[in-house]
């Protein structure tokens, strides 16, 4: 069976697809077999419906290195508290902030406050970012930060001058550093072979975000690209894409053309034990429809693999 991101997929992305699409409908309108939720509801009475309904799919996962999270980037139009609570009713545990959820000078107080908040929510913040780093204060800042918030890692921009600093940053903080490829337009880190050529000689620490979706739209072999950087990934953005072009648009997942099934296994099969977070791009507006769907159809393809 061929590898390629951009493969057909037919009968079997037709049946994901609609396996993703019946676990997104249970997501949004709170429906689950009877059975299931009665097991759930016995184990867990202290739980809201909401958490119990999410918590049935997301068994699926437990057969993978790796766990599925949100970028809150996804939710840049819409608050915190709001955020949360779509990333519980979701199913999803882990969550990445950006900065219009928790600003990036924000207090060493107003951190742990929001850390907490998260935490007694039932979440993980397990990140920050996408954030940029042109300047030694901003490196600087963005460590206080993520230390500040307890953070395991950031997903950042940073222009290669300050990579020796990031460098002597996650050595004395403990936090890592996964540099985000952001295709067209961005002349430092354009795909995952571009931050793998600048870091490879740094700490362990200092690795990769793969956008898949960016990845594709600039026409870089996807499956190739990870393989080739595996040592190196740190975070995973998951989504889809319209068309293998600069000018592919975001998609719900399933409905594009990234071979979705081919990246789960890769990510199996290379043994990634991050987050592989959703950074859904498709609904600014309205974004949860898509968003249930896009994880239904995931969780859908972890389920059949």
């Amino acid at each position: 069976m061929s590898h390629s991101p951009l493969s057909p997929f037919p009968s079997r992305r037709r049946f994901l697809q609609w396996t993703g699409a019946v676990a997104a409908t249970g997501l949004l309108g709170g429906e689950v077999a009877v059975g299931a939720k009665k097991k759930a509801a016995k184990a867990k009475e202290a739980q809201s419906d909401a958490t119990v309904v999410a918590n049935v799919p997301a068994s699926s996962e437990k057969k993978f290195p790796f766990r599925l999270g949100i970028a809150s980037y996804t939710f840049r139009k819409f608050d915190l508290a709001q955020t949360i609570a779509w990333t519980n009713r979701l199913g999803i545990k882990y969550l990445c902030l950006k900065s219009s959820h928790l600003p990036l000078d924000a207090t060493p107080e107003k951190c742990a406050e929001v850390a907490e908040q998260i935490r007694k929510a039932g979440l993980v913040l397990y990140g920050g970012g996408t954030i940029t780093m042109k300047k030694e204060a901003d490196v600087s800042q963005a460590f206080d930060y993520a230390k500040a918030a307890g953070m395991k890692v950031m997903i950042a921009s940073p222009v290669p001058d300050v990579l020796p600093l990031i460098n002597e940053k996650v050595q004395q903080y403990d936090i890592a550093i996964a540099i985000h490829n952001h295709g067209h337009g961005d002349k430092d880190y354009p795909t995952p072979q571009s931050v793998y050529e600048k870091i490879k000689d740094l700490d362990k620490r200092v690795g990769l975000c793969v956008d898949i979706g960016h990845t594709v739209r600039i026409v870089a072999d996807l499956l190739d690209s990870m393989r080739q950087c595996a040592d190196r990934i740190l975070d995973v953005h998951l989504k889809d894409v319209t068309a293998a072009s600069k000018e592919g648009k975001a998609a719900i997942a399933g409905r594009g053309v990234i071979d979705l099934p081919a990246v789960i296994r890769l990510l199996r099969e290379i043994n990634y034990q991050g987050i592989a977070s959703f950074e859904y791009e498709a609904g600014l507006d309205e974004p949860l429809p898509g968003l249930a769907e896009s994880i239904g159809y995931v969780r859908g393809i972890m389920a059949a693999s």
